[in-house]
Parts: C-alpha cells; sequence; structure tokens
C-alpha cells in the first residue's frame, strides 16, 4: 500500500521505538518525567518561546490555547478551510463558548484587509473579537506556506486592537524546511505557537504547545481539565526528540516527494491545481474536470494499493510522508494518470 492519505499514518521506525524503549520516564503531572521535560524545553527553544507543555494532540493545542486566551461569546479569526474550523468537533464552541468567523479564502491564506474588516468594534450586542488564528502550513489548502511578512502585519495589527495571535503549526516545519526561515523567526511575537510530532516528523501521538510561562501553566491546567494529562509520558517524548535529531531531513524529503508528484500528473487532462500548488508535502488537486467525484476517484486508486484522500466533492489531497519512498511517488503518479485517462475515456 502506498499511502498518501496523510502524513498522520506514519508507522514508528525501528531507531524511534529503541528510543522509546530506552526512556527515562518519571510522572508527568508533578513534573518529573525528565524525558517530557527536556521535549518541552527542546520545542520551546525551536520556536523561541519561554516554555512548552506536551499535549496528546494538536487539537489540544488549538483548544487550550483558546480556551486560555478567550472568554464564553468571544470570537476567532480562522480562515474557512482552517483544522479548527472544520475537524476539530466545533471544541471551541461546545467547551468554551466561543464563536469562530470563518474568512473566506481560496489556499487557506486571509489578507490583512480582511481581519480589519474582521475585527468587530465593540459593542453589547456582538462577540467580542479576541483571537487571531494562521494555519502554518494549510492543511486542507494544499500545504500552502504563508509569508512570514504577511504573517507579522496581522500578527502586530491583531494584537494592536487587543486581540491575541496564535500560530497553528501542525506542520510548521514543512514550512521552515521549505524557506530555509527558523520557526523561531515565524513564531516569534505570537501570544501561542505550537508544533505536530506525530504528523511528518513521523511519532506515534503527540504535540508541544509554547509561549511565555504564565501562558503554559494556564494551558497546563486546561489539559488536566480535558483529560490530556498523563504520568509516564517519557515513553511518548522520547519518540518526539528522537524525530527531532533524526527526522528534519525527511521533511525536505517529503515536500520534495509532493512536488515531484505534482509535476509528474500536472498536465494530465482534467486535473485541476491550483497555482500555489506543491510548496510543501502537500498536494491538493480536482477531478471535476474529469467528470468524477472525488470519493470515486480516491476509491479506484485504491484498488492499485494508492490510497489519497477525499476532501471535498472534487477535491483530492494527497500527503507525501516518510513511509512512502521516491518509487512509491513514482507508482502512484502512474496510478494517478491511469486512472484520471480511464474516468475521462468514459467521458
Amino acid at each position: 500500500m502506498i499511502d498518501l492519505f496523510s502524513d498522520t499514518q506514519t508507522r514508528p521506525t525501528a531507531g524511534m521505538r529503541e528510543a522509546m524503549a530506552r526512556a527515562q520516564v518519571g510522572d508527568e503531572q508533578s513534573g518529573s518525567d525528565p524525558t517530557t521535560n527536556a521535549l518541552c524545553e527542546r520545542v520551546a527553544d525551536l520556536l523561541g518561546q519561554e516554555a512548552g507543555v506536551f499535549m496528546p494532540s494538536g487539537t489540544m493545542c488549538n483548544l487550550a490555547s483558546i480556551l486560555v486566551h478567550c472568554r464564553p461569546g468571544d470570537e476567532i479569526v480562522v480562515d474557512d478551510q482552517s483544522h479548527i474550523y472544520n475537524t476539530e468537533a466545533a471544541g471551541a464552541a461546545a467547551i468554551g463558548g466561543v464563536s469562530l468567523k470563518a474568512l473566506p479564502t481560496r489556499v487557506g491564506l486571509f489578507t490583512l484587509a480582511q481581519v480589519e474588516a474582521a475585527i468587530r468594534v465593540p459593542q453589547r450586542t456582538a462577540p467580542r473579537s479576541r483571537l487571531v488564528s494562521i494555519e502554518q502550513t494549510t492543511s486542507f489548502s494544499g500545504g500552502t506556506v504563508w509569508d512570514i511578512g504577511e504573517m507579522r502585519r496581522i500578527r502586530d495589527y491583531a494584537q494592536a486592537r487587543g486581540l491575541k495571535a496564535h500560530i497553528d503549526g501542525a506542520r510548521l516545519l514543512n514550512a521552515v524546511v521549505a524557506t530555509g526561515i527558523p520557526a523561531a523567526d515565524y513564531a516569534a511575537g505570537f501570544d501561542s505557537a505550537w508544533i505536530d510530532l506525530s504528523k511528518g516528523l513521523g511519532c506515534p501521538v503527540g504535540a508541544v504547545l509554547c509561549g511565555t510561562r504564565d501562558f503554559v501553566e494556564r494551558a497546563w491546567q486546561w489539559k488536566y481539565r480535558l483529560g490530556g494529562a498523563m504520568r509516564q509520558s517519557g515513553v511518548l517524548a522520547a519518540a518526539g526528540l528522537y524525530a527531532l535529531d533524526h527526522h528534519m531531513t525527511q521533511l525536505a524529503a517529503d515536500n520534495a516527494h509532493a512536488g515531484r508528484l505534482h509535476r509528474a500528473i500536472a498536465d494530465v487532462p482534467g486535473l485541476g491545481f491550483d497555482p500555489t500548488a506543491g510548496q510543501s508535502n502537500i498536494l491538493c488537486f480536482t477531478v471535476e474536470g474529469l467528470g468524477v467525484t472525488a470519493s470515486a476517484f480516491a476509491a479506484a486508486c485504491l484498488e492499485e494499493n494508492v490510497r489519497v484522500r477525499a476532501i471535498g466533492t472534487h477535491q483530492i489531497r494527497v500527503t507525501a510522508n516518510l513511509d512512502v519512498d521516491q518509487a512509491g511517488i513514482d507508482r502512484a503518479a502512474e496510478v494517478i494518470r491511469a486512472k484520471a485517462a480511464s474516468f475521462a475515456a468514459r467521458g
């Protein structure tokens, strides 16, 4: 199986499993798990932040950040294709009583002008604009990389208006290897930011949320309330440390593989690509021109042991990851081309 459904499908490597087995452990809740503490310090330093907290998932990182920054009745500005808006079970609303203002975007990138228009004038009858969230890279929009200058302009404008600024950094490190801009530069000045360990880095679970020491202490309390506190979490944290030591170069390979796939299928009649496609490890394309649904196209590819993801009526997403090598990418390109030709022939 060539599994391009998501980079969350990766399995721990032999070296990672060995590191997990050797991990020194303690009690995370009392702050005495040395491996977890080392991971949090490592990621906080990577992002240029004061402190970090190990979370079971990126979804919890986002939710804890929202719950720290916002109060019931507040509103968050996000893009309409963001993970927070589409695939976090409405946690902000259900648990925090916080509403979302989803800005319309083409590839998950909103503009400063949109933010200026979205922030509400304080009044009794309206929610209070409280947080702006930027997803770097974009998840359901083709892995588009945010321009750091635009991120900073939005951050500064939001903070000047009394809002907090947050980075959903599930694939922030893919942007780092794509641009050469350090993670700390991307995260500088933001009120909270996190990276996922269970996507391109290949860990079985986990993410690290960072910010000021006060922010992290408050996020820790929400982590506990949400049931995310652990005991001997060093077994999991060891995987994160191993990944940061050994899998960062893999992120560059994943980006390159997505670009290779893009070049191999860009000329296929009936497939549609955005001009920004192929910037990182995610590639999106439409099959509307073939007169077929995305789910039917994905099912056809699966018949040839190539797994892609239907994320809309006609939109396909493929995600390069450490379990798929260059030969696998080339095979996936062959199958996609063949299936597209087959559907096109049916008319």
